[in-house]
């Protein structure tokens, strides 16, 4: 589990395609808390779980089912990445409660910079549209995140805004968006049951 606060950002040494998927070789900054194989880690809000570090690197085996519900495949070396090691019981969790697995890929449709305030539209996978609430959150590339907006209308059912502060700007690659941006995107939790419960109640 994990609560959507960037601890520090990695840089992809290596994505390589392997038999079982592909192998993800991460450089975490000087002082990343050492973790042992087995550890989950979660990688732009994807929970991985570590395989064994090379040198200072951190290495990860993806899965397909994983790179085909995130943009794990997409990495290219060079990357910058957001890194999160998971919560423990003395966490502060000053998110939300985050589990790391992503429900699908979100897409950047609109930014607008006005007034002060960055908001950004993106569309949900349809199929977690129902667990979009406003006010309510969100996590993206493992960004804990406020939804401010959902748009209405059956076309724009999974349409959303978030409006980004300065700190989350600063501290994140979340500022690097553009129209088109495909992000992992894991809906609340909390949300997902309830919207689940009522769908079965029908």
């Amino acid at each position: 589990m994990f609560t959507g606060l960037i601890q520090t950002l990695g840089t992809v040494r290596a994505n390589e395609s392997v038999a079982s998927g592909r192998r993800l070789v991460i450089e975490p900054p000087v002082g990343f808390p050492t973790q042992l194989p087995g550890a989950s880690i979660a990688v732009h809000g994807c929970c991985l779980t570590l395989v064994a570090g090379e040198g200072s690197a951190l290495r990860f085996d993806v899965i397909p089912q994983t790179l085909a519900l995130t943009t794990i495949g997409d990495l290219g070396a060079g990357a910058t990445i957001h890194l999160e090691i998971s919560a423990t019981p003395s966490t502060l969790l000053g998110g939300h409660l985050v589990l790391g697995h992503i429900d699908g890929v979100a897409v950047v449709r609109e930014i607008s910079v006005a007034s002060g305030e960055h908001r950004v539209t993106l569309e949900a996978p349809i199929e977690v549209a129902e667990a979009m609430v406003a006010q309510g959150s969100v996590t993206l590339d493992g960004v804990s995140l406020t939804i401010a907006t959902v748009h209405g209308g059956a076309s724009a059912a999974a349409l959303f805004d978030v409006c980004l502060i300065p700190e989350t700007l600063a501290r994140t690659t979340l500022s690097r968006w553009r129209v088109g941006s495909r992000v992992n995107l894991e809906a609340d939790y909390l949300a997902k049951l309830v919207a689940a419960c009522v769908k079965r109640a029908r």
